[in-house]
C-alpha cells in the first residue's frame, strides 16, 4: 500500500473513531439533559399551582372550585407556540391533587378520582417531606420504557405550614421526543460534515506532504541515475532539512567525479594542439627558409588560439551542466533575441559573403535565461556559417508548433555525413571545416544541448530535404 493512501486511511480512521465516540456521548446526553430540563420546569409548575389550589383544598372545594375552573379553561386554550421546526397547539399538564393520606380528590382530566395514589414515589415522598418525582409508563405494565409519563408532585399546605395534600403534574416524555429527535438529528448531521471536512483537510494535507516526498524521491532518483533535476524541497522542516542533506551529498559525490571527468577530457584534446606547438617550436630552433619560419609560427598561434577556444567553451559548458535548473527565469521576445544574434554575426558571415535571412513572429515568447539562449543560437549560427559555401544564404525561420516555439537554422552547404548524424551533440566531436579542413572545439553543439535542456525544451541536427543542414531548436512557448 502506497505511504499517500496510508496516511489518509490512518487519518481518517483517528478522526472517524474520534467523531463516532464524541458524537455518541453527545447523542446519548440528549435525553437526559432534555428530560433534566422538563422536570425542572414541571418543579416550578408544580409549585406553582400547588400554592393556587390551597384555598380550595383547604375549603373543601378542590373539585369544582375557582382553582378547577382556571385549570380547565388553561387547557382549552390553544397555545398556538413554534418552538423550533414544531407547533404545539394543545397544554399537556395532567394536575392532579391528593389529600394528606394520598387519596385523589382532583384530576385534570377527570379520572382517578378517589384513588390511592400513597403508593407513587411522587406523592409518597412529597407526604414523607421529601422531593417526590417518577417517571411511569402510560400503559400499566409497560417496560419497554417507549411511552412513559413524567410526575413531579409538590406539597399543598395552609396558612399555618401544615401539610394537607399534594399537587402532581405529568407530562407525557411523548410530548419533547421530537425536540430530543430533532437535536440528536442536528448532532449527527454537524458530526457527519465534521468527518468530512477533517477527511478533506487530511487528504489535503497528505497530498501537499506526498508532493513534497515525491520530489525528494524523484531528486534521490535522478542522483542515482547521474541525471539532472531541480532542487529538492527546501522548507525549515524535517522534509527540507533531508533535501538539503541530499543535495550537498549529491554535490560531494558529483564534484569529484565530475573534475575527474573533465580532467581527462581537457588532457586528451589537449594532446593534438599541444603536440603541434612542440614540432613547431623544434623546428624553430634550426635554420630554415623565411617562409617555412612565418608558416610555423603561424600554426603556432593557430593552436593556441584553439587552446583558448577550447578552454573557454568547456567553462561554460561546465557550468551548465552543473545546474539541474535554470537560475533566472524571464519572458523573452524571440525576435529580439534573433535580432541581437544575427547583429553579432553580420561581420563574420560578410567575410565569406555569406547572407542571413529569417522571419520571426513578434509575438513569439519563451520562459528562461536571455544570455544563456543567446549564447546557444550563436553556436548553432556559427555552426552554419563555418559550414555554408561562399556567397550562399542562411535562412533562419521561426514559428509556432503547438505549445512550443521551433527556431530552425539551416545553410545550403553539402549537408553532414550520415557517420557523424548520431555523434554531432558528443563532447568534443567536430567535423573539419570545408574551406579550411581544420576542426572546432566540439564543444559547441553540446552546450545548446544543455541550454535546450535547462529550458525543458530540445535540439535536433540533420539534413534538410532540398540540401544543407538543419539545426532545429525547440523550446517551450510562455
Amino acid at each position: 500500500m502506497r505511504l499517500g493512501l496510508r496516511l489518509i486511511l490512518g487519518f481518517f480512521l483517528i478522526v472517524g473513531l474520534a467523531a463516532f465516540f464524541v458524537m455518541r456521548v453527545f447523542v446519548g446526553e440528549v435525553k437526559p439533559g432534555v428530560r433534566q430540563s422538563i422536570e425542572s420546569t414541571l418543579v416550578d409548575s408544580a409549585n406553582l399551582l400547588a400554592a393556587l389550589a390551597a384555598d380550595d383544598l383547604r375549603s373543601g372545594r378542590i373539585a369544582d372550585g375557582r382553582f378547577a375552573a382556571q385549570v380547565a379553561r388553561a387547557q382549552q386554550r390553544d397555545p398556538n407556540a413554534h418552538i423550533w421546526q414544531f407547533a404545539k397547539h394543545r397544554i399537556d399538564l395532567r394536575v392532579t391533587v391528593t389529600d394528606a393520606r394520598g387519596i385523589v380528590v382532583y384530576a385534570s382530566d377527570g379520572r382517578d378520582l378517589g384513588r390511592d395514589d400513597s403508593r407513587w414515589n411522587d406523592v409518597l415522598r412529597t407526604l414523607q417531606g421529601q422531593y417526590g418525582a417518577r417517571s411511569s409508563p402510560v400503559i400499566a405494565g409497560d417496560s419497554s420504557g417507549n411511552d412513559t409519563v413524567m410526575h413531579v408532585s409538590a406539597p399543598i399546605r395552609d396558612d399555618d405550614g401544615k401539610l394537607i395534600g399534594v399537587l402532581s403534574v405529568a407530562q407525557p416524555n411523548a410530548a419533547y421526543a421530537p425536540f430530543i429527535a430533532a437535536s440528536q438529528n442536528a448532532i449527527m448531521l454537524r458530526g457527519v460534515w465534521l468527518v468530512g471536512l477533517s477527511a478533506l483537510i487530511g487528504l489535503l494535507v497528505t497530498v501537499w506532504l506526498m508532493r513534497r516526498i515525491n520530489r525528494l524521491t524523484r531528486y534521490a532518483r535522478a542522483v542515482s541515475a547521474g541525471e539532472p533535476a531541480p532542487p529538492p524541497p527546501q522548507g525549515k522542516d524535517q522534509i527540507g532539512t533531508l533535501g538539503r542533506a541530499l543535495q550537498a551529498m549529491r554535490s560531494k559525490l558529483e564534484g569529484k567525479a565530475y573534475v575527474e571527468h573533465y580532467v581527462q577530457s581537457l588532457t586528451h584534446e589537449m594532446k593534438s594542439p599541444l603536440a603541434a606547438i612542440r614540432g613547431a617550436t623544434e623546428l624553430l630552433q634550426g635554420p630554415m627558409p623565411e617562409a617555412d619560419h612565418a608558416r610555423f609560427l603561424r600554426n603556432i598561434a593557430a593552436q593556441e588560439q584553439r587552446l583558448t577556444a577550447m578552454i573557454d567553451k568547456l567553462l561554460a559548458l561546465a557550468e551548465v551542466e552543473q545546474h539541474g535548473w535554470l537560475q533566472a527565469r524571464e519572458r523573452i521576445d524571440v525576435g529580439e533575441l534573433l535580432d541581437a544574434v544575427v547583429e553579432a554575426a553580420v561581420d563574420k558571415a560578410s567575410l565569406r559573403n555569406l547572407r542571413i535571412v529569417g522571419n520571426a513572429d513578434g509575438t513569439l515568447q519563451v520562459q528562461g535565461d536571455a544570455f544563456l539562449l543567446r549564447q546557444a543560437l550563436s553556436n548553432l549560427l556559427d555552426n552554419a556559417i563555418a559550414f555554408a559555401p561562399p556567397n550562399s544564404v542562411i535562412e533562419i525561420r521561426v514559428q509556432r508548433e503547438g505549445g512550443e516555439v521551433a527556431i530552425r537554422v539551416r545553410d545550403h552547404g553539402p549537408g553532414m555525413p550520415d557517420f557523424a548524424l548520431g555523434k554531432v551533440f558528443e563532447r568534443f566531436y567536430s567535423l573539419a571545416r570545408p574551406d579550411t579542413g581544420q576542426r572546432s572545439s566540439g564543444l559547441g553543439l553540446p552546450f545548446v544541448r544543455e541550454v535546450a535542456r535547462l529550458h525543458g525544451g530540445r535540439v535536433a541536427l540533420g539534413n534538410h530535404a532540398d540540401g544543407g543542414a538543419e539545426a532545429l531548436l525547440q523550446l517551450p512557448a510562455a
